[in-house]
């Protein structure tokens, strides 16, 4: 996929969750849910293959509420990203979701 293409996904993947997630009133997860929109995403979107997130991703992994973000991801934000990606990334990053965690409509095995 091109470096452009990738770009754009990463931005409305950014603006899908800003605008879906961070709703007035309803409070806001702890950590950097543009940080891990813009480090992460490679790593979880839909299409593409499973690969290990970079030192960035991680790092902003490591600083975010991941269970609270899984919380807040609706159907759309499923539709573009890849729930398996999602436990691989948190996996990885030293910060594994638990078994049985909703995380959208996902439910981690």
């Amino acid at each position: 996929m091109a470096t452009g293409s990738r770009v754009l996904i990463g931005l409305t993947m950014i603006l899908i969750l800003l605008g879906e997630m961070l709703v007035p009133g309803e409070g806001t997860c702890q950590g950097d849910i543009e940080g891990l929109m813009r480090e992460c995403a490679v790593y979880v979107q839909r299409p593409g293959p499973k690969v290990n997130p970079s030192a960035a991703c991680c790092i902003v992994v490591k600083r975010s509420d991941i269970p609270c973000a899984c919380g807040r991801i609706t159907a759309s934000v499923e539709k573009m990203i890849d729930m398996t990606k999602v436990v691989l990334v948190t996996s990885f990053c030293g910060r594994p979701l638990a078994h049985g965690t909703k995380c959208g409509s996902y439910i981690v095995p």
